[in-house]
């Protein structure tokens, strides 16, 4: 200080000078740990979903990501990734409107505040049925859920909300019966998605030899009505639910299937249905399709003993048609590290793979 009390003008220029540091570097500190996505869930109507025999809404949930700059980069667009949720699963679960295993914003967030990918769109439809799952698939039971995905909700996405409105900047992906649907969906539409990525996908081999043991016929034939299918085990609800998917029947209430098991006794056609379903079997008509694909990678924990082997399978067949895919199987059972690969395998995937503009 001077005699009168008062600061130099060269001392107070490096005291405020400091002082802007300081607050800089709070300001970029607080940044980074606070900026976060926001989620929007809406409703969105899907015309082939109307007058399905379960009797599920054709309004359907939807769960959106929206990513830390869509609110104030205005004029940015951005790639999206359509990722299916697993059966008994719900996007409410996923999104964190309800406990779940996992909160996929929270796993978003750290891979796009971190810097470990380019952001984007995340959607996630609500495909929680009467049967606790659609299966992704077109059905008169469960209603067209092939089309909805691909094509209704699709469409609904880049007509509201500020994507990149084409193939090569969309991505799809799923965990479980997601997987399922993101490569029995990917497959067939390489005009819609560019890049596909499978999670632990279920349902992938054909059904052929299945046998019932006597519990498990006892199990399936003491489902009677719809609340009997709320109160039965995890594996009677999965047949229930790929009955409605795969071999629907509109002439048989209450539930409007046919079940590969009816009086104790096999049903091979049914069996057939479900087998055409399988996307190994139907997989080699559509190789053309898969190799206009960008990008495909899969991946399955190692104590997932069944699925582990259907994806190395999955592999085999990519490999022999000479399509370049990723392919890994890693030490975990079926959910304990998802979390860990959305962060670290699929989200940096689709920020390679998918177009930025």
């Amino acid at each position: 200080m001077n005699q009168n009390g008062s600061l130099s003008a060269n001392c107070l220029f490096r005291y405020v000078l400091a002082g802007l540091v300081v607050v800089s570097s709070f300001a970029l500190t607080y940044g980074q740990s606070t900026l976060k996505g926001t989620v929007e869930r809406i409703k969105v109507h899907g015309k082939g979903l109307e007058g399905n025999l379960e009797g599920d809404s054709p309004d359907r949930d939807v769960s959106i990501y929206l990513p830390p700059s869509y609110k104030t980069d205005t004029k940015r667009r951005y790639p999206v990734v359509y990722f299916l949720h697993g059966f008994t699963d719900s996007d409410a679960q996923w999104y964190g409107v309800t406990k779940h295993w996992i909160n996929l914003p929270d796993v978003v967030d750290k891979v796009f505040t971190g810097g470990q990918a380019q952001e984007m769109i995340i959607v996630t439809p609500n495909a929680y049925t009467r049967f606790r799952g659609s299966m992704y698939s077109n059905s008169s039971t469960t209603g067209n859920w092939e089309d909805y995905v691909a094509k209704e909700l699709v469409a609904y996405m880049d007509q509201h909300y500020r994507t990149i409105p084409k193939a090569s900047s969309r991505g799809l992906a799923g965990h479980s019966m997601g997987g399922y649907g993101a490569i029995r969906i990917g497959q067939k539409h390489p005009e819609i998605f560019s890049s596909l990525y499978l999670l632990s996908p279920c349902c992938m081999t054909p059904s052929t030899g299945r046998t019932f043991s006597p519990e498990a016929i006892a199990k399936i034939e003491a489902v009677k009505t719809p609340d009997d299918v709320v109160k039965a085990d995890f594996g009677t609800q999965a047949l229930f639910a790929s009955a409605a998917a795969w071999s629907p029947n509109p002439q048989k209430p209450p539930f409007f299937i046919d079940l590969p098991i009816e009086n104790g006794q096999p049903q091979p056609l049914v069996t057939s249905k479900w087998t055409a379903n399988a996307p190994l079997a139907m997989i080699d008509q559509y190789i053309s399709n898969l190799k206009q694909l960008n990008s495909v990678a899969f991946d399955a924990g190692n104590r997932d003993q069944s699925i582990a082997a259907s994806i190395k399978v999955l592999d085999q067949v990519l490999t022999n048609y000479q399509i370049a895919h990723t392919y890994e199987e890693y030490e975990g059972d079926h959910i304990n590290r998802i979390a860990e690969r959305i962060e670290q395998k699929m989200l940096p995937f689709f920020s390679k793979s998918l177009s930025k503009k």
